[in-house]
């Protein structure tokens, strides 16, 4: 398994799991539009279990932009290197 299909398990699997929903419902179109519970609320859950899962850290102005798949794919990328 390559790096980047570990990377996108994981996120889906989160993403999953802080909003409720079924795995196969987070596609890399999964945004703050279109998933079911992604609420503010639930949006600074999904910053902590980020930043534990993955073992970095975010800053403000980064959490506040991580509202798609695709963004926190791209920010996560670019925090692990990969």
């Amino acid at each position: 398994m390559s790096n980047s299909t570990e990377l996108d398990q994981k996120l889906t699997d989160l993403l999953a799991s802080i909003f409720d929903v079924d795995a196969s419902t987070i596609t890399p179109a999964a945004s703050v539009d279109n998933v079911p519970g992604w609420d503010s609320v639930n949006h600074m859950h999904l910053v902590v279990a980020l930043e534990e899962e993955f073992g970095i850290e975010f800053q403000d102005d980064e959490a506040v932009e991580l509202i798609s798949y695709e963004l926190i794919r791209s920010y996560l990328k670019e925090k692990l290197g990969k």
